[in-house]
């Protein structure tokens, strides 16, 4: 076995509940917290001497600044790499790892910290008690007011809005009814709780049913349709993840016994516009499946030798996308954490978690994991294998970039016309709704007749146009309807023919 191949050896995760919310750890407690128990895992001092430090970037304390350099004093590190990540995306933790990995296989680097941390029920508690009664909703507008823009007039303004495009146009895509493609989410979404409730690590320990999940109530309001919320991302949590890679070599040499080794195999991203409105489409995703396939062909996998996968559950239609890509069956779990309502939902660092949770995983019942993460507005996408046994494909350092096949089997994006009024037909589409449960209003991407992209407004008052949208009778995608300018000049409107 090469000396140099990377594995993981020592894993660590700590939620942080105190009694008074206010008094919760900050981001930087929470990793050193996180990496503490990673080096206790792995069985020896390993944090010290650590020459690779990565961050997911953190969003709860902004003032905290590059926690680099006081997290590495923290941790009496001197690492020669150490930098946070661009952004608080959700596949940035396993960047960070098949990145370590690289810098590992070749040589680079010894003994490679990944961590992050988000500590955003603190945050919104002490913001609470400074400002008593601040309302949430205003976040929607604050966004509105910082991040103006096209999309965002027509209130597609945080990932909850944009979303279920995909889950709408992916539903009709599959042929679908509305009732099929909301058991599928509550059948996916239950198993993500049962998961949580046997795992020390989850935030949520509760299982419910899969009924439970889409049936609106007091305790599971309606966000965007068609997601309640008990389908979406729980970020209201303080909780921290990390772990330490190394190499074979450097275990041997450190005595790390073998029963704590998890080899690290090779990985794929890819990554769709940035831009939502520029997507090709909204019931595929191109990225994803490049990243999904291309990692199981580096590692010489088939789906038939996974024993358990990790694949992101911001919203349902990123499982569900995914479990299609490997064939995994609705009735097997598709995460061994708990997912991002019921495990939590560290903004970015979600990942962190599901490694330590494959980790353990596979320590306990010897296999392979597929580690599959999601970020932005289904943006990014970025996969890596890890399993119990050496991957006897996986070489390093090996590029994870596959932009330009993404690029290449993605089709042409439409082009968009922000002015367009006349006929048109239905591409996609949701609806807003207030914390009280009540529809706020509606947006549609719609097809004009030259096969152009626009948006149009559904006004709370079109109560008619609003029901059309979220009936079980007849599917909206596909359906033909007109785009009228507004009274008021702004948002054109949406009428259904």
């Amino acid at each position: 076995m090469n000396e140099l191949t990377p594995i993981i050896v020592g894993v660590g995760q700590i939620n942080d509940r105190p009694p008074i919310p206010t008094d919760g750890l900050d981001p930087i407690a929470l990793m050193e917290a996180a990496l503490r128990q990673a080096e206790t895992d792995a069985g020896t001092s390993l944090l010290s001497d650590a020459d690779y430090l990565g961050i997911v970037q953190q969003i709860a304390f902004r003032d905290l600044g590059d926690p680099c350099a006081p997290l590495a004093e923290r941790l009496g590190a001197h690492p020669a790499v150490a930098f946070q990540t661009d952004g608080p995306n959700g596949d940035s933790p396993i960047m960070l790892l098949n990145d370590a990995a690289n810098r590992i296989g070749a040589g680079e680097v010894k003994i490679a910290l990944v961590v992050g941390a988000e500590a955003l029920r603190t945050a919104a508690a002490r913001i609470a008690a400074q400002q008593a009664g601040r309302k949430l909703d205003a976040t929607r507008d604050a966004a509105t007011r910082a991040r103006p823009g096209y999309a965002q007039s027509y209130g597609l303004v945080a990932p909850v809005d944009v979303y279920p495009l995909y889950e709408n146009a992916m539903r009709a895509a599959l042929g679908q009814s509305l009732a099929e493609a909301q058991q599928e989410s509550g059948e996916i979404w239950s198993r993500f709780s049962e998961v949580a409730a046997a795992n020390d690590g989850a935030w949520l320990r509760q299982p419910v049913s899969a009924s439970e999940v889409v049936t609106p109530s007091d305790r599971n309001r309606p966000i965007a349709f068609p997601y309640n919320k008990l389908m979406v991302a729980n970020s209201s949590v303080n909780q921290g993840a990390g772990f330490i890679v190394t190499s074979v070599g450097e275990a041997r040499a450190r005595n790390i016994p073998e029963d704590r080794w998890i080899y690290v195999g090779n990985g794929a991203a890819a990554h769709e516009a940035d831009n939502t409105m520029r997507r090709d489409r909204y019931d595929h995703s191109a990225s994803m499946a490049v990243s999904i396939q291309r990692t199981l062909e580096l590692n010489q996998l088939t789906p038939a030798d996974l024993d358990a996968v990790e694949l992101y559950s911001c919203f349902p239609c990123i499982p569900k996308l995914a479990r299609r890509l490997i064939e995994w069956p609705v009735d097997r779990p598709a995460t061994v954490f708990g997912g991002l309502t019921f495990g939590g939902g560290p903004i970015g660092n979600y990942m962190s978690h599901a490694v330590v949770s494959m980790v353990k995983r596979l320590r306990d019942q010897p296999g392979t994991g597929l580690l599959f993460a999601n970020g932005g507005y289904a943006t990014h996408n970025h996969t890596i294998a890890i399993s119990s046994q050496p991957i006897a494909a996986a070489r390093f350092p090996r590029s994870f970039d596959y932009q330009a096949e993404a690029d290449a089997v993605r089709g042409a994006a439409p082009m968009l016309n922000k002015e367009y009024t006349g006929p048109a037909t239905v591409e996609s589409y949701t609806a807003f709704f207030r914390r009280d449960g009540s529809v706020r209003s509606g947006v549609v991407v719609a097809r004009t007749p030259s096969d152009e992209r626009t948006l149009a407004h559904v006004p709370g008052s079109a109560a008619n146009t609003l029901a059309a949208l979220m009936s079980h009778e007849s599917e909206p995608v596909g359906r033909s309807g007109a785009i009228a300018a507004a009274t008021d000049g702004e948002l054109r409107i949406w009428t259904f023919a």
